[in-house]
């Protein structure tokens, strides 16, 4: 077992080398930005072009280095980073948190939180908790992920554990979860349109995969921990950080309980708040049209109410604590919190050009349907049909971030041929979101992955994008591995994967 582990991290080692070796992660977007330009225009000298199964529209590989390509860079530099929707979330957030940091709410909250949970258990519960902020993927990128290394540090652990463990909780189980979330209805009806290309009258419902994600939360929650137990904690270390200190776990003082008191009135207030806007069928903060959740202003403006749920809190305990003196204090604590964003806001400036020129190109949509025509010529059985078709969901996820534009693509090519097959759409759909959560934590095209990377830079100066990936790559393998062994036992079984969702379909 020793030799195992050594061979691992051996390997791991490696990978982490050899992509450290790449120049600064704002360095690299910068180049691959350059990089784009070239290869649309090398590509384009050829003039390939494929049909995009979701419009109908002969796709051509644009190139970025004519004339209109040009002035599409020139017009489009300032909204393109402006645009780039990581970037105003994690800035409207942060102004929040900075609050709650300032006055000392955070770090109170977190001295109860290390000193009552089991220490055996901090790791599942993190895990789980990224899972379930799936939700609303924002949250976990934002919130906990950095907060997942605050509390390892807090209880004497290497902060980049925790960080590993929310992060493979939020990205790499994102097609797990107790609660449905935006993208599940966005994909179902994806999937809705691309089945009546065979069946006119099929609906796709958007609880489709509820059943599988449901009992994918406690595996990828129990995997994710046992990555970060056997694999991650033993290759870290011990930390030995000189520019973050952990907080103390003493007891809390009289003014400190005080401000606790008042935190919590004002957090009860704020969720009655939300519960007289959700849960009337007319409810203020549902969608005025039809009353649902997932597409409602509250489900919308989620960052908003983050912002609200630490700021407001936040000023209440620093008046009961007496941490807070005027509303100088308030404003600091939001000033400090920018100061820490600085690196990442460079690094976002190139990342949105390169996922900017990425897109415009149209190189990715060549990539996703030459591979996805390519895999639909091979003659094979369920499981190999299954699994090649998973694999390369993993693979374009790494060259295009987001699920629901691969799935525009995707769906209407591999749903019509495999209901002629036998398989249902539902199935497909479930089968194409593995591929696509298994590959979210390695993959730098992912949205957060450079918000990722200026997290792991506070407690690791040296740390680059194969830092990341080598910390994350143990959690991507076994969930696949996981996730593959469920996936066909659930087909053997013939377990339906959703409410009226078979695995089947027959005309």
């Amino acid at each position: 077992m020793t030799q195992k582990k050594t061979l691992i991290n051996r390997f791991l080692h490696y990978v982490e080398k050899v992509g450290n070796a790449l120049p600064n992660p704002t360095t690299l977007f910068a180049l691959f930005a350059f990089g784009v330009l070239v290869l649309s225009w090398i590509i384009s000298l050829f003039n390939p072009e494929v049909t995009n199964p979701a419009t109908g529209e002969t796709i051509h590989v644009v190139n970025l280095l004519s004339q209109k390509g040009i002035h599409m860079i020139l017009e489009n530099t300032v909204s393109n980073f402006t645009g780039f929707v990581p970037l105003g979330t994690v800035l409207v957030a942060m102004l929040g948190v900075g609050i709650a940091e300032r006055t000392g709410l955070i770090s109170t909250i977190l001295r109860r939180i290390v000193m009552a949970a089991p220490a055996r258990m901090l790791t599942f519960v993190i895990v789980f908790a990224g899972i379930l902020s799936n939700t609303a993927s924002e949250v976990g990128y934002v919130l906990l992920v950095p907060l997942a290394a605050v509390i390892f540090l807090a209880a004497g652990r290497n902060p980049l554990a925790g960080l590993a463990a929310a992060f493979a909780g939020v990205s790499g189980g994102y097609s797990a979860n107790l609660l449905l979330g935006t993208i599940d209805p966005l994909l179902a009806g994806l999937s809705q349109e691309a089945a009546q290309i065979i069946d006119p009258t099929y609906t796709v419902n958007p609880a489709c995969n509820y059943y599988f994600m449901f009992a994918s939360t406690f595996l990828i929650a129990g995997l994710g921990t046992w990555v970060t137990e056997r694999i991650i904690v033993p290759r870290l270390g011990v930390y030995h950080g000189k520019d973050v200190e952990a907080i103390p776990l003493t007891p809390l003082t009289k003014d400190e309980k005080r401000g606790m008191m008042y935190a919590t009135i004002t957090s009860c207030a704020l969720i009655g708040i939300l519960l007289i806007g959700l849960l009337p069928k007319n409810g203020f903060l549902l969608n005025p049209e039809n009353g649902d959740f997932l597409t409602s202003p509250f489900m919308k403006g989620v960052v908003t109410f983050i912002f609200l749920f630490f700021a407001l809190p936040g000023i209440a305990y620093g008046i009961g604590a007496k941490t807070i003196k005027s509303d100088n204090d308030v404003i600091k604590g939001m000033g400090k919190s920018m100061e820490t964003m600085g690196t990442y806001i460079v690094l976002v400036f190139f990342a949105a050009q390169f996922v900017a020129y990425f897109k415009w190109s149209n190189i990715g949509l060549l990539v996703a349907v030459k591979g996805a025509m390519i895999l639909q010529t091979l003659d094979l059985g369920t499981f190999p049909l299954m699994l090649s078709f998973i694999l390369l969901a993993a693979f374009i996820n790494l060259v295009m971030g987001s699920a629901s534009a691969k799935w525009a693509i995707m769906a209407p090519v591999f749903i019509p041929m495999f209901m002629m097959l036998g398989y249902s759409p539902e199935l497909t759909q479930l089968a194409y979101r593995i591929g696509d959560s298994v590959t979210n934590i390695i993959s730098p095209m992912m949205s957060y992955f450079a918000l990722i990377v200026a997290f792991v830079q506070l407690y690791d100066k040296k740390a680059g994008i194969g830092t990341i990936v080598s910390l994350m790559l143990p959690y991507s393998v076994a969930f696949f591995i996981g996730w593959m062994v469920m996936f066909f036992l659930w087909i053997l079984l013939d377990i339906p994967i959703g409410p009226a969702s078979p695995i089947q379909f027959s005309f």
